[in-house]
């Protein structure tokens, strides 16, 4: 998805997209969606709002929209409170999981209609809607009606349609949802790609670990209402700040108390990651800097690339490991039943406390 329209806005929308979220509530009668948030977003990301169901992460999305007024707090768009406008007043598009098309409109006439709307003069929007669409390659595209063309190809008529107007921010909410898993794994790359190109801010509301991990510069974890951390993909991974991101981003295996104190030496609540551990031979001595857990396995999965244990540990805990195939795992792999030493260094333990 390349093009020059992009390069000729980037400079001016990356100034002045920065969005910020000032002390923001949202209450629904005696429910508070979203409590006390404060957030901030640099012109130019693309940042992740990434949480279970009902954590709050659409309903902050939406009131960035317009489509919801905050109880209490502000909402900026650059130096712009823009808390108490319209939706159509707010320099912000938004692209929905069901790409809301115009059945009965070609693609260039979607793509065109917020145009229309502004009574933006004829040729100057066909202009505008061929230059959007070369941007997310759909050139020839634009007599074809929705019911025409594949999901990501729709997909990117939704996308043409709200950057046709350049907004400041650009806010998606799980827009590849309804995607099978191959085709959202390449619209990932297309949409980083894209906004890399046009340097439009992205809000990316996802309830989907790897893809926030994958697109995201940055990252707000939240959980009933509140942000629970902020951060680059690989610091939310690696240095998770609650036993919820931890549990939450990826796997994990969490411990504390004695169970702790017997596996790491600490009896702080602590994070080790599945795959920063391997399976060894009962017995195995360890290197310097490692430490070391005996076990039985109780389950191996088989997933392609990866093979998954479940290992009750003598020490309490049961403990996950996922380790790639041909990549490290014993020749004989452990079947369940079997007796394995769990091995991994001190430094892949994350305190979190």
């Amino acid at each position: 998805m390349t093009s020059t329209v992009g390069r000729e806005h980037k400079a001016e929308v990356a100034r002045d997209g920065a969005v910020r979220l000032d002390g923001v509530t949202k209450r629904f009668g005696d429910v508070v969606a979203v409590d006390d948030v404060t957030l901030e977003v640099g012109a130019g990301e693309f940042f992740a709002l990434l949480g279970p169901s009902g954590s709050g992460k659409t309903t902050c999305l939406r009131m960035l929209a317009g489509f919801e007024r905050p109880t209490t707090g502000r909402i900026l768009l650059g130096d712009r409170d823009v808390t108490d406008l319209a939706p159509f007043d707010r320099d912000v598009n938004t692209v929905f999981q069901d790409y809301a098309l115009f059945p009965h409109m070609t693609v260039e006439q979607n793509v065109g209609y917020p145009l229309m709307v502004r009574k933006v003069d004829r040729q100057q929007r066909r202009d505008r809607v061929r230059e959007v669409l070369a941007t997310v390659r759909l050139e020839g595209y634009g007599e074809r009606k929705p019911s025409q063309l594949s999901g990501g190809q729709r997909q990117r008529v939704a996308l043409a349609r709200a950057l046709v107007g350049w907004p400041r921010v650009l806010l998606l909410d799980e827009p590849l949802g309804a995607l099978d898993r191959k085709l959202r794994e390449q619209m990932q790359i297309e949409l980083k790609a894209l906004q890399r190109e046009i340097g439009i801010t992205f809000m990316f509301v996802t309830h989907d670990q790897d893809e926030a991990l994958t697109m995201s510069d940055r990252i707000a974890v939240f959980n009933l209402g509140r942000i629970e951390q902020v951060g680059a993909p690989a610091e939310i991974y690696d240095r998770p700040a609650t036993p919820f991101v931890a549990d939450f981003i990826g796997a994990s295996n969490l411990v504390d108390g004695d169970a702790a104190q017997r596996l790491f030496g600490d009896p702080t609540a602590a994070s080790l990651r599945p795959e920063r551990i391997r399976v060894a031979s009962p017995g195995s001595a360890a290197r310097p800097g490692e430490q070391t857990a005996d076990g039985e396995v109780v389950d191996v999965v088989y997933a392609g690339a990866t093979t998954r244990y479940v290992i009750a540990l003598e020490a309490g805990p049961v403990f996950v490991v996922v380790e790639p195939v041909g990549g490290g795992a014993p020749v004989d792999t452990p079947r369940r039943g079997a007796q394995v030493r769990l091995v991994w260094d001190k430094e892949s333990v994350f305190r979190l406390g």
